[in-house]
């Protein structure tokens, strides 16, 4: 399995920026980093940053920190490509009836990033049922 450092991780997604801007060549993984990025142009002065690679986001700040965000949307559209865990594409799809892609992302991020800290917190390994239903329900609200 891949485990990309911090560092890599932000190489990755400032280089598949920059080669968007100057018309390079992208690999299809860099193509959808790019695509986020163009999604979210409250980053686009972060990733064109040559320090923002090595600046640090606390929470205490009040700035998202884009490298966590986008690759959090990377993740997020890998399981939904593999429907793994089992069921998300099926929770997505019921999502996407009342929201649209970005938001139904978000919703997915928030319920997310609850099970990662969750498990981190306790010491288990990710909830995958925990993580389901925290989706299911938002998708089951009317708005």
């Amino acid at each position: 399995m891949f485990n990309p450092s911090k560092e890599q991780v932000r190489h990755f997604f400032t280089d598949a920026w920059r080669k968007r801007r100057e018309a390079g060549v992208l690999t299809p993984l860099e193509t959808m980093a790019a695509d986020l990025v163009e999604r979210h142009p409250e980053y686009h002065d972060d990733l064109q940053d040559p320090e923002a690679a090595e600046r640090d986001y606390p929470v205490e700040a009040g700035r998202t920190n884009p490298f966590l965000h986008l690759s959090m949307h990377l993740a997020i559209q890998e399981q939904l490509s593999i429907d793994h865990p089992p069921g998300i594409r099926a929770a997505w799809t019921a999502l996407l009836q009342t929201h649209d892609e970005h938001d139904a992302a978000h919703i997915i991020m928030e319920a997310l990033g609850e099970v990662v800290w969750e498990a981190q917190r306790l010491g288990k390994p990710l909830d995958n049922d925990h993580y389901l239903d925290l989706i299911r329900r938002h998708a089951s609200r009317t708005s």
